[in-house]
């Protein structure tokens, strides 16, 4: 990148970290994944990229470094916390995980569709029990499909998890943007949360089916979940900016 280029980021991070400038149609559809095993690292990222992201996604590497204090600590500083841990076990334990975590203030918890009905409907009754223990609203459960490092997926099976997910109750789906076609019979049933997107010209990582974000918008994308795209780069504020950029054009 130019002097120039990084000059004319410089002065658009600036203008849109100011509050107020990030339009709420914008802020609410990006989760801002804070895969670190570093609880102060996390913290510091949630507050520099908090005007940018609504949401805040606590995966398997932070909540196994810093325990559920890393959900409830951000939930009662007043972030959407994406509880992404993945549950995939019999019913009887995925529904006693699930309580605790409806039980911490998270706003979305994830759950393995490859567990089937009983274990899905576990999960939505866990954290309904464990929200309203504590007088809270109860977390949503966002059913995995295929895993966006998956290069193999069969739309058939994308088809049956993402119908197994409505039939249980579960209050969304993650599945990648190339999936977004497909899961469009479900669009009025289910949120539908995209992770994976790169901006044009990004490294894909790990992951094997990416677009763009505005193309994962376009596409019917209810929450965009983006990590290492923001989080890694040098700069990370000015990614951000950059981000947001990218989808107001």
């Amino acid at each position: 990148m130019s002097e120039a280029d990084e000059e004319v980021l410089d002065a658009e991070a600036d203008l849109i970290a100011e509050e107020g400038e990030v339009p709420a149609e914008i802020r609410d559809r990006l989760a801002l994944a804070l895969d670190v095993d570093d609880i102060v690292a996390a913290r510091r990222l949630a507050v520099d990229l908090e005007p940018f992201f609504g949401t805040l996604k606590v995966g398997l590497e932070l909540f196994t470094g810093a325990g559920p204090d890393a959900v409830s600590g951000f939930a009662a500083a007043g972030f959407d916390v994406f509880c992404d841990l993945k549950l995939h076990d019999i019913p009887t334990t995925v529904g006693r995980a699930a309580r605790v975590v409806g039980s911490l203030g998270a706003r979305w918890l994830t759950v393995h569709t490859q567990g089937g009905d009983e274990m899905l409907r576990a999960a939505v009754e866990g954290v309904a029990a464990g929200a309203e223990g504590v007088g809270l609203e109860p977390p949503g459960i966002l059913g995995v499909t295929v895993l966006t490092s998956d290069a193999s997926a069969d739309r058939a099976d994308l088809e049956s998890r993402t119908a197994l997910a409505a039939e249980a109750g579960c209050a969304g789906i993650i599945c990648a943007a190339t999936d977004l076609e497909a899961t469009a019979p479900w669009a009025d049933r289910l949120v539908r949360v995209v992770p994976g997107t790169r901006l044009p010209g990004g490294e894909t990582h790990d992951q094997a089916r990416v677009t763009t974000p505005r193309e994962a918008i376009e596409g019917g994308a209810d929450l965009l979940v983006v990590g290492r795209a923001v989080t890694a780069a040098d700069e990370p504020i000015l990614a951000a900016a950059e981000l947001v950029g990218h989808l107001l054009d």
